[in-house]
């Protein structure tokens, strides 16, 4: 305003804000005596007092251990995070010279004051009306005010409430001032001077990203705070009056920059010092030591994000996808981003840094980052068995989030391959044969054992399949239609191999054979007790191709499975997190690992023993003689269609591995099988036989292993029931019958028969002999032209050969003698070959056994029957 009508209202309204800034300064005496308040003082105290002092944002860090036993003790840093780069440290942590130099610079009366200096404070409103706006006068606790409610705008979720929140923190007007004062007299009243100057020195921004006095002694001079140097906590405190202008980390500033000696720093950095002397806080001689100190900064930039944990970025990416997913870490996304995001936790993970650092190196010597224009992923999934701890999380790829740096090459991805789509992942890859074992496990539940055989013909009519959950199946009329076969070219020779042999040598007929004695549903369901599901969130399939491993199902996912397996059926839920700290050492909550006993411990070695032959002399066979120290181990293999994905997953009783080489984009994939798809010229079906090795080897060798229980009798053996007697019957009709027995029928053709043309002649095993439930029985027909061989033991040699030569028979008969000590039987048919009773052609050959009369040696003397006595 201007003339003298302006300055008259000027004066009145400068008067006003004067009196409530003298009525803030003495409130808290007029609180403490109980004097009549003034109108003005009831206007004051009508505004809140009480400020929430929340956890400041910290920078939080994520480590990794050698030892599982000792996480903190050897712990290395993979990775620090922070929206606000601030260490809350103590009192005690913070140099006197710091503590000094912000009470000097900024606030010299903060030890007398109630909150508010009121001399400062008019000062700052007279020029504050004079210049419509606000400046200079504020104390240290009304500074830390300000930076408290700043801070909790920056915590916001909510862009647009953040926005209002920080404008109405710092608008430059009068009532945001007066409430400063009335929270800081506020602050005065619950804390200590000491209390509050730590606060202020913890809660202050340096400059960019940098708050706090610990985490700028880092940044600016990597240093501590404890430790830092007169002149340094002077250029700190100086950077606080204004971080845009007198931050030390733009060495090329024309006015604040390496080439003046950062000028404007220094020139509040003296003025600091200044004042440090004027109130006797520091001496002559460090007064002139300091003030001839040049400023040099000693940039040191904190590891921030994923990206600086190297090969072990995917698995600290991992981490900071449950930080960010699980409720235990807040009940809601925005309470768990918001803990997040102030951090200041210390996070031990489970990673294993020796064998992380052994299967990184597997990995590259063994699968490319880059081959052509073949996408090509390896990775390797590894866990505890027992606790459900990560070991291990690698895969041949560089770890990134800037998709410009992605476009560079298809070495690096922001992908996991070895988890969920929600924890940062793909959407899963087939596991191919390695599903099997939980069909497998279906069989052994249902009381099924290792040796009974199934029906293993390659067909594309496999009939019905009973699915308790979605109603009977069959897919004979799909097209293309349903012929399942090994990759490879192989063919499914037997007709009837047994659970053993198809888990041995993952035979795909075999296991479809065996759901067909199953329930499709079942299945699933037993496959969902070992916590599998698939890496996309939807539900697991379950018709008959899933047996045989269509589902996308992430890599850690199978590895706690099997870990499941080698822990005698209780499968633990995978754990990343195994400690976490609160910046004040306080230990938190973090998510446990749930066991779910998946199977019965009789089922498990059941599986546990199939499962090693498939390592002593299966397809996992070459993996198994590469690994030393060669302990006791399961494993299965699984190679997809085309060899598109190629796995090698196993375990001992301490560490389940999975090793996977797979298509992680584009079409423009190569069947492993082929020259192709040959990595660094090897065969790349192979790869993962000469990784999983080398990554069982160092878990071998430091983590140990026993054997596994013994499987029951009853598991492996399978009963043997009596073969149905179907001579006679149509071939129709015997079809029926024996594979109602659970015998898996076969027409062996037609044979030379008495039986009727076209009925059963005979079968093989002959009816009523026993055999095990799957087992072939070839069945004969009759071509209604055979014999059946007369009874003639007791006849005459002559009436023998009478019968014999005469029709319908017309047999060549031939004589053998025997001798005999029954006089009755000389001369008679004592025997005939064939016997009694066998079907034979007209013509052909007949042996007859006629017994000859031998009188018996008379009995030696002395050599009569026992007379009782002992020799």
């Amino acid at each position: 305003m201007s003339g003298a009508l302006g300055g008259f209202l000027g004066l009145v309204g400068m008067s006003a804000v004067a009196g409530i800034l003298v009525t803030a300064a003495v409130a808290p005496a007029v609180a403490l005596s109980g004097m009549a308040a003034t109108n003005t003082i009831n206007v004051f105290d009508s505004l809140p007092e009480y400020l929430s002092i929340d956890r400041l944002s910290q920078k939080s860090n994520i480590y990794a251990s050698t030892n599982a036993e000792d996480p903190v003790g050897t712990r290395v840093l993979l990775a620090s995070f922070y929206e606000q780069n601030r260490v809350d440290v103590a009192s005690d942590a913070i140099s006197q010279f710091a503590k000094d130099a912000a009470i000097a610079g900024e606030d010299p009366r903060f030890m007398e004051h109630g909150g508010v200096d009121i001399q400062s404070s008019f000062n700052g409103a007279v020029q504050t009306l004079a210049g419509g706006g606000t400046r200079g006068g504020s104390s240290i606790t009304q500074q830390y005010v300000k930076n408290v409610l700043i801070q909790k705008c920056e915590v916001m979720t909510d862009a647009d409430a953040a926005k209002s929140c920080y404008a109405d923190a710092t608008k430059p007007t009068a009532d945001r001032k007066l409430r400063e004062m009335r929270l800081a007299i506020g602050i005065e009243k619950k804390y200590e001077k000491a209390d509050i100057l730590r606060g202020y020195l913890n809660i202050a921004g340096y400059g960019g990203t940098v708050y706090g006095i610990e985490a700028a002694a880092n940044y600016y001079f990597n240093t501590t705070a404890l430790n830092l140097t007169l002149p340094q906590a002077a250029s700190l405190v100086a950077i606080v009056n204004n971080p845009v202008k007198f931050q030390l980390d733009r060495p090329d500033s024309e006015t604040n920059g390496a080439a003046n000696g950062y000028a404007a720093n220094k020139l509040r950095r003296d003025y600091i010092l200044d004042e440090m002397l004027k109130y006797d806080k520091i001496v002559q001689a460090d007064y002139d030591a300091a003030i001839a100190a040049p400023i040099e900064p000693v940039i040191t930039v904190p590891s921030t994000g994923c990206q600086t944990a190297g090969d072990n970025a995917f698995f600290c990416d991992y981490v900071t996808k449950i930080l960010k997913n699980d409720v235990t870490f807040g009940a809601t996304e925005e309470e768990r981003l918001a803990n997040f995001s102030q951090g200041g936790f210390n996070v031990y993970t489970t990673l294993d840094l020796d064998l992380q650092a052994t299967s990184v190196a597997a990995l590259n010597a063994n699968v490319p980052k880059v081959v052509n224009d073949w996408n090509v992923g390896g990775v390797v999934s590894s866990v505890r068995v027992g606790t459900g701890a990560i070991l291990v999380m690698a895969q041949n790829k560089d770890y990134s989030q800037d998709p410009a740096v992605q476009a560079t090459g298809t070495n690096y991805t922001s992908l996991n391959y070895n988890t969920d789509h929600a924890y940062g992942g793909s959407n899963g890859f087939q596991p191919g044969s390695t599903y099997k074992v939980f069909t497998l496990a279906e069989w052994l539940k249902e009381g099924h054992a290792l040796t009974e055989r199934v029906d293993s013909r390659r067909k594309s009519n496999w009939g019905n399949f009973q699915d308790s959950c979605l109603g009977v199946q069959n897919y004979d009329k799909d097209v293309p239609p349903f012929n399942p076969r090994n990759d490879g070219g192989s063919s499914e020779s037997n007709p009837n191999y047994s659970a053993l042999q198809s888990t041995t040598n993952s035979i795909n007929t075999g296991f479809i054979g065996m759901a067909k004695k199953l329930d499709l549903c079942g299945i699933r369901k037993t496959a969902e007790n070992f916590g599998v599901h698939r890496a996309d969130g939807g539900d697991l399939g379950q018709n008959a191709a899933s047996v045989i491993g269509t589902n996308e199902i992430a890599p850690l996912t199978m590895a706690a499975a099997f870990a499941g397996i080698a822990n005698n059926g209780m499968t633990c839920t995978p754990i990343a997190i195994s400690k976490m700290l609160s910046s004040d050492g306080t230990e938190l909550p973090i998510p446990k690992s749930t066991c779910t006993q998946s199977v019965e411990p009789a089922v498990a070695a059941g599986m546990q023993y199939a499962m090693q032959t498939v390592m002593t002399n299966g397809t996992a066979r070459s993996s198994n003689r590469a690994t030393s120290p060669r302990l006791p181990m399961i494993g299965k293999t699984g190679t997809t269609d085309a060899a598109k994905d190629t796995w090698m997953s196993g375990a001992t009783t301490q560490v389940a591995t999975v090793v996977g080489v797979v298509n992680v984009g584009g079409s423009n994939w190569k069947n492993q099988r082929t020259y192709s798809g040959r990595l660094f010229g090897k065969d790349g079906s192979t790869a993962r036989h000469r990784i999983w090795p080398v990554v069982m080897s160092a878990a071998n060798a430091k983590y140990g292993g026993d054997d596994f229980p013994e499987a029951s009798s009853s598991l492996i053996n399978a009963v043997a029931v009596p073969v149905p007697d179907v001579r006679g019957k149509s071939i129709a009709e015997a079809k029926t019958t024996i594979e109602a027995a659970g015998f898996l029928f076969v027409d062996g053709g037609v044979t030379s028969s008495e039986m009727p043309a076209g009925t059963v002649a005979n079968t093989d095993p002959a009816g009523g002999a026993a055999s095990t439930r799957g087992a072939t029985v070839t069945a004969f027909s009759s071509d209604g032209t055979g014999v059946v061989i007369p009874a003639l033991i007791g006849k005459t040699e002559a009436d023998a050969r009478a019968t014999l030569s005469a029709a319908p028979y017309g047999f060549s008969v031939a004589k053998l003698e025997q001798a005999v000590t029954d006089k009755a039987q000389d001369g008679k048919v004592v025997a005939i070959q064939p016997g009694e009773g066998t079907a034979s052609r007209p013509g052909d050959g007949v042996t007859i056994v006629i017994g000859k009369y031998t009188a018996p040696e008379p009995a030696a003397s002395g050599q009569g029957a026992n007379n009782g006595k002992n020799g």
